[in-house]
């Protein structure tokens, strides 16, 4: 016996749909994959390696923002292997550059807010174990108000694509740039976290700027 279908739904429908699921399932199990692939491949980089990659990507990530005339920067502390930033933190606060930090949204689930990081800001453990400001709403930063965002993720490719670690925060936080032209994001990351093409969704804002401790590369 054939299976009933609904009112007003076709066979043609109903294959569709399922094909459709069937693809986005095969699509996130990739990604997942690929996240896992290019995590274990930058943790597996030295500390001797790690601090002279930093070291070259800083000066090259430096002539970027210093080319956009940015006052205020969003950056990111260091997590499972990443390109440490630390270098470049120390060094936009020599050129007296505002810089701010991310903190997990209070009350907007998978939103990020913009606070002030200067050597004296005092930093808390939120729920994804990552070092963050304290909620201080006058120290905040609006997204619109923020020139560069330098941008964390777990891997990107030759068009500029990129994915996070799967929260998406990143993703809505740069949703409307391209719209008003600000803030700007740049990629920061390890060579090594470049694969030849990603399985791209809809909401994965793409970035126009990557920088690694070898290239800088426009898309």
């Amino acid at each position: 016996m054939k299976p009933q279908l609904s009112s007003g739904q076709s066979a043609g429908t109903k294959t569709n749909t399922t094909a459709n699921a069937t693809s986005n399932t095969k699509a996130q199990a990739t990604r997942k994959a690929l996240r896992a692939q290019v995590r274990d491949a930058r943790r597996g980089i030295s500390d001797k390696e790690q601090h002279s990659f930093a070291a070259t990507a800083t000066k090259l990530m430096l002539d970027e923002i210093t080319k956009l005339e940015a006052k205020h920067v969003a950056i990111y502390l260091t997590n499972d292997g990443e390109l440490c930033t630390q270098p470049l933190i120390h060094a936009l606060w020599k050129q007296g550059v505002n810089l701010y930090l991310p903190h997990l949204h209070p009350f907007s689930k998978g939103n990020l807010l913009f606070f002030a990081y200067t050597p004296e800001t005092t930093l808390v453990q939120n729920s994804l174990k990552i070092p963050e400001p304290k909620l201080d709403i006058t120290k905040m930063m609006l997204v619109h108000q923020l020139d560069v965002v330098v941008t964390p993720l777990v891997a990107f490719d030759s068009a500029g694509g990129r994915i996070g670690m799967g929260g998406g925060f990143y993703d809505r936080t740069l949703a409307n740039w391209q719209k008003i032209g600000k803030p700007y994001p740049i990629g920061f990351a390890h060579d090594c976290q470049q694969v030849e093409a990603l399985p791209i969704e809809h909401w994965d804002v793409p970035l126009p700027v990557m920088v690694t401790p070898t290239r800088v590369l426009v898309f």
